[in-house]
């Protein structure tokens, strides 16, 4: 998603191919069952380490990411930030859009957690397969992606703000976070934000054959790798607001 200079224009193309990755990854976690050990903290056993399997794999592959020089790219916010090994890698010099000392806004717990308790049990299958590392691999892309959609919200709220900061500043001195939150909706937008994506999940995840139409031999259903309405429901019920709410605390700090 670097880019020179960040628009309007720009930054809704990136929340637009931003969607591809999202139903992408949600059709590859759809390939596994729950496999609920992956989250368990007692089944993993590894010596000097206390999490579940999850999180091994997440912080140990983010800080081989950082090593090289994934986070230095302010549209990436890793999970568990603590600690994390420097670049070892000569940087890209990226371009420095956002605003002094907003850039750490971090909402990745929280995302965390909605992930595992609320959105993984709209769309896998419960059971077990052992298939414990793969599933979390798969996870992590997910979760990286639902994250970078997220956090874009800085970019947008930046750019939203040098267009119109007459709009913003009697806002953000007055702390209004109603004021700001009523700024940034716009509902027709978001509704066909998730009749988009549900739109694409239909057709990216719709079983092939070479048979002349979409149904199934049993009759008239046809079958998709995950219910679209999934990923509408996790536009509506959380990527949307959540986005907003990155937003608003951005714009919060906007003129610190």
């Amino acid at each position: 998603m670097a880019k020179a200079e960040y628009t309007l224009d720009s930054v809704r193309g990136a929340l637009i191919r931003e969607e591809d990755t999202i139903i992408y990854g949600l059709i590859e976690r759809a390939k596994f069952p729950t496999n609920s050990q992956t989250y368990t903290h007692n089944y993993t056993g590894i010596p000097g380490f206390s999490g579940s399997l999850l999180h091994f794999v997440v912080i140990n592959t983010e800080a081989v990411q950082a090593k090289a020089g994934r986070y230095k790219n302010l549209e990436e916010n890793p999970f568990f930030p603590e600690n994390l090994p420097p670049s070892l890698v000569t940087s890209y010099p990226f371009t420095q859009f956002l605003h002094a000392g907003t850039a750490s806004i971090n909402i990745n717990k929280s995302i965390w957690k909605l992930y595992i308790h609320e959105l993984l049990p709209l769309f896998v299958a419960s059971g077990d397969d052992g298939n414990y590392a793969q599933t979390a691999a798969s996870d992590l892309s997910l979760l990286q992606a639902i994250s970078r959609r997220i956090h874009y919200g800085k970019f947008v709220a930046e750019v939203k703000f040098r267009e119109s900061p007459q709009d913003y500043e009697p806002l953000i001195r007055a702390k209004d976070t109603e004021g700001l939150m009523k700024l940034l909706t716009f509902e027709s937008v978001e509704e066909m934000v998730r009749k988009r994506v549900e739109k694409k999940a239909m057709l990216y995840g719709k079983d092939v054959t070479l048979n002349n139409d979409d149904d199934d031999n049993d009759g008239n259903i046809k079958k998709y790798k995950v219910d679209p309405s999934v990923a509408s429901t996790l536009y509506k019920k959380w990527l949307i607001p959540l986005t907003k709410d990155v937003q608003v605390e951005y714009l919060l700090n906007r003129l610190d």
